[in-house]
């Protein structure tokens, strides 16, 4: 017996709608017609996908744009900003703070998050033991990947690493180093190895955050990503750096990517918003093209980061509208939207070694619902997330929004054959 059958869906691959019938949380059967007498939901021909994967968010720092009193300006001023803070963050304040933003994340259609979670002197464990509350809480309809992280440095801020062990020994997933901010850049990358073979877990750095190609610490993480047989399970945020290089210095750094098995986030709203602050005309984007990366072979992903704070004072949380942002900056069009969508879905899954993703028998019936037909609609259009699914429990519903137009308008609509007034 199946639980539910969710009918006249479509998803990626195939021309005509299907029946999805799911059992025990899992997809059970993908036909053209399922016969059962199970409860149904007919979904009208729309675009069924697997939930949005956000690979790189900051859920302790997010939504501050009322107490920080900072004019939003480069890098390193909305570091400041959120370090003068940070000392006054309780387990209260962030755990409200980041329910906000999951709640929001839940209803855009994402099923599985990566929050990066600052810890340092000032902050202690307080925002690390908020996240693992969250975590906890809202299990039954997102899972939350919690990746710790020394934000403000390693090797000059004493204290910090003894607590980057702490919160490994109490959960935390991920691990991840950002050398831009350390006085000791390569020694970070390397302690941050470390402690990384010490624990088993995977990592995911900030690097290269500004716009000189010159240099890199890219290139230490994939020497010490080999070296350490790191191999598939090290992911690097932001990277800006290749947005200035030429198509084929890029290419050549994809090689190298896909040779070590490091992938790549692109972050578009707060790349966008910091980068290139000190050009006069002509501004670059600084949006790393990952589209063209994943074409060599690299894992990529595209993700929120920040929301509505001094590093990014805009967002809400939709992974579709990040994808979206994307496409216009990265000049990828119609026939390159697939794979801006599996960007946010199944390369992300990837990122993060989720098992049983995706739309397939056997997956995990973690499932949203788009008011599209097609994945080309998907990603111009930035249709609405009508329904979502964990495990195949209902998580979310939202409504379709319906003109009221008067009853005049209607019959005249009618007669010139339109249905927009259905």
């Amino acid at each position: 017996m199946l639980d539910l059958v969710l009918r006249n869906g479509r998803i990626r691959g195939r021309a005509e709608p299907v029946d999805i019938g799911i059992r025990g949380g899992l997809i059970a059967e993908i036909q053209p017609r399922i016969s059962s007498s199970a409860p149904h939901e007919d979904l009208g021909g729309r675009l069924i996908l697997p939930g949005f994967c956000d690979t790189h968010v900051h859920l302790d720092k997010a939504c501050l744009l009322n107490r920080c009193g900072h004019d939003h300006g480069g890098l390193a001023d909305a570091i400041a900003a959120v370090s003068r803070l940070k000392a006054d963050f309780t387990c209260e304040d962030v755990y409200a703070r980041g329910a906000r933003c999951l709640d929001r994340a839940i209803t855009q259609g994402t099923s599985h998050m990566r929050t990066h979670v600052e810890l340092d002197p000032a902050v202690g464990l307080r925002s690390f033991e908020a996240i693992l509350s969250l975590k906890q809480d809202y299990a039954w309809a997102i899972d939350l990947n919690i990746c710790v992280f020394p934000q403000e440095g390693l090797f000059n801020r004493p204290g910090t690493e003894a607590l980057l062990v702490s919160a490994l020994k109490q959960g935390a997933d991920v691990l991840g180093g950002c050398p831009y901010t350390d006085t000791r850049p390569d020694d970070h990358v390397a302690r941050i190895f470390d402690l990384a073979q010490r624990f088993d877990v995977d990592l995911d750095f900030h690097l290269d955050f500004d716009l000189d190609p010159n240099w890199m610490h890219l290139d230490a993480v994939m020497r010490e990503t080999e070296r350490r047989g790191w191999e598939g399970r090290v992911a690097v945020g932001h990277a800006t750096k290749l947005s200035a290089l030429s198509t084929d210095a890029l290419a050549q750094i994809a090689v190298r990517l896909e040779q070590s098995g490091v992938a790549v986030t692109t972050l578009p709203a707060t790349d966008l918003y910091l980068m290139g602050r000190a050009h006069d005309g002509n501004v670059p984007r600084g949006v790393t093209p990952v589209h063209r990366l994943q074409a060599q072979g690299v894992t990529c992903s595209i993700a929120t980061n920040n929301v509505l704070n001094p590093f990014t004072p805009f967002g809400d949380l939709s992974l579709l509208r990040m994808a979206n942002l994307y496409a216009n900056v990265c000049h990828a069009g119609p026939s390159d939207f697939g794979s801006v969508l599996d960007l946010v879905t199944e390369s992300p899954a990837r990122l993060m070694r989720l098992p049983n993703y995706g739309i397939a028998k056997g997956a995990a019936a973690d499932l949203i619902v788009l008011d599209a037909q097609d994945e080309v609609e998907a990603i111009a259009a930035l249709p609405d997330p009508l329904k979502g699914y964990k495990r195949g429990q209902p998580t979310f519903v939202r409504e379709t929004a319906r003109l009221l137009a008067p009853s005049s308008v209607k019959q005249a609509a009618l007669r010139k054959g339109s249905s927009s007034f259905g």
